[in-house]
């Protein structure tokens, strides 16, 4: 008979804050908030990535490392944000709404340039691909709309992310 890990609340949230670290360590800021989001992006200028973190261990285990990685191209976002979905709800809700033909979907990656979706990419879009496929699209979406120098962290620093080993999350699973 197969038992499931039990987790002690601090393990969940040791769990969940690796998970925000992947994208904050590559200078992705967090929206926890309404007012965040609201801030973030008003007035709507230039190119802002917005990333839906999620705790899918499948696709946002690629999501991740993908957005790290495709952050290191010569060309990226202006601005860099995350929702974490299920986590902060009433901020991913308010991000949603700045999208509102695009069904809800998490792990996503949108690009927005001057308050206009630009570039969507889903769940779908992500599962069953690695984080190099993953950063491929995004680079290309990024050369494409965006105008800013990258990386967004020195490659030094990013050889010390959590999410430099592109094949997955490596968020840790025991305590």
């Amino acid at each position: 008979m197969s038992t499931l890990p039990m987790y002690t609340p601090t393990d969940i949230q040791r769990i969940l804050q690796a998970m925000r670290d992947e994208l904050t360590f590559v200078g992705v800021k967090e929206l926890k908030t309404v007012d965040d989001v609201e801030a973030a992006f008003q007035p709507p200028q230039g190119t802002a990535l917005l990333v839906v973190n999620s705790v899918c261990g499948c696709a946002a285990g690629n999501a991740r490392p993908g957005v790290a990685l495709a952050l290191q191209n010569k060309i990226i976002p202006d601005a860099l944000y995350t929702v974490f979905a299920g986590q902060d709800p009433q901020a991913t809700a308010r991000a949603r709404s700045l999208m509102p033909d695009q069904p809800p979907s998490s792990p996503s990656v949108f690009l927005f340039k001057d308050g206009l979706l630009v570039y969507t990419m889903h769940r779908h879009m992500i599962e069953g691909r690695d984080a190099r496929r993953v950063a491929f699209d995004l680079i290309g979406a990024f050369n494409a709309h965006c105008a800013h120098h990258g990386p967004s962290v020195p490659p030094e620093i990013f050889a010390q992310s959590p999410s430099v080993h592109v094949c997955g999350s490596q968020i840790p699973t025991t305590a």
